[in-house]
């Protein structure tokens, strides 16, 4: 079990409701009205924030998730600075903590960039995008991908530009890429070799990659993502702070991901 976040909100929410929930059937049972102005400070604490603490529980659990993009590996479709919102609900209602899936909801589809506990270490989220369903053969050969020995259509675009803390990618080749009906742009670095092999995808799981293609720790080195793992899909940028580009990029809030 994972003590994070979620961990604290279900902590939180079960104290304060204990404490408030208590005191108020102690009223009851001694028949005394409920003295508003006069109850234990622990008691006013906790009668403040179970609404609150349960109000933000049941958002993030189980409708959406703010995450903050701290790494380059989904440029140039997600910058170092962005924050998301996480659809939860899409691929399946699942409890806090425990993480066991009580309502089937959808399947994750080819393109969709989605948030999910790293397998290697389920207390660190990644996010990348999803290349291959369960049954696929990905094939990865001169930074093209092949999906069941079809080739994927790519379009360049130039040289990429970046700015704040991803200007480092300044340079990189941009590319348009076709993943079978879902247009995104990618980043190549023409220079630096990567993974070439043919991956096969297990049932119940998935194949993902990063848009910035050479600079991504994702499917070819550690594997695939069980279903289990899913946190959601990401689908919104609503705010980008990156003080190595003067801070708030308006440009970015508002973006719809694809």
């Amino acid at each position: 079990m994972d003590y994070d976040f979620s961990f604290f909100l279900v902590a939180a929410t079960f104290v304060t409701g204990v404490i408030w929930g208590g005191y108020w059937l102690y009223l009851r049972q001694t028949q005394q009205p409920y003295p508003v102005e006069k109850e234990p400070v622990l008691v006013e604490y906790a009668r403040s924030f179970f609404p609150v603490v349960l109000i933000v529980l049941l958002l993030r659990s189980f409708l959406f998730e703010p995450f903050r993009i701290p790494s380059g590996s989904m440029m140039p479709t997600l910058l170092v600075g962005d924050f998301i919102l996480v659809n939860k609900f899409t691929y399946g209602v699942r409890l806090p903590v425990i993480n066991k899936k009580i309502i089937e909801m959808n399947e994750p589809k080819r393109g969709d960039i989605v948030v999910f506990r790293f397998p290697k270490q389920p207390s660190v989220d990644y996010i990348k995008r999803v290349i291959g369903l369960p049954g696929d053969r990905i094939g990865y050969f001169e930074k093209v991908i092949y999906v069941n020995g079809q080739p994927i259509k790519q379009v360049s675009l130039g040289r990429y530009q970046g700015v704040g803390q991803g200007v480092g990618m300044s340079g990189a080749e941009r590319l348009e890429e076709d993943l079978m009906g879902v247009e995104h742009s990618i980043l190549i670095s023409r220079g630096v070799s990567t993974v070439q092999d043919v991956f096969v995808v297990p049932e119940g799981h998935y194949f993902v990659m990063g848009d910035n293609r050479d600079n991504s720790n994702d499917s070819r080195y550690w594997g695939f993502v069980p279903e289990a793992n899913l946190v959601g899909k990401a689908f919104f940028i609503w705010m980008n702070w990156d003080w190595e580009n003067k801070g708030i990029a308006f440009d970015r809030l508002g973006t719809r991901l694809r």
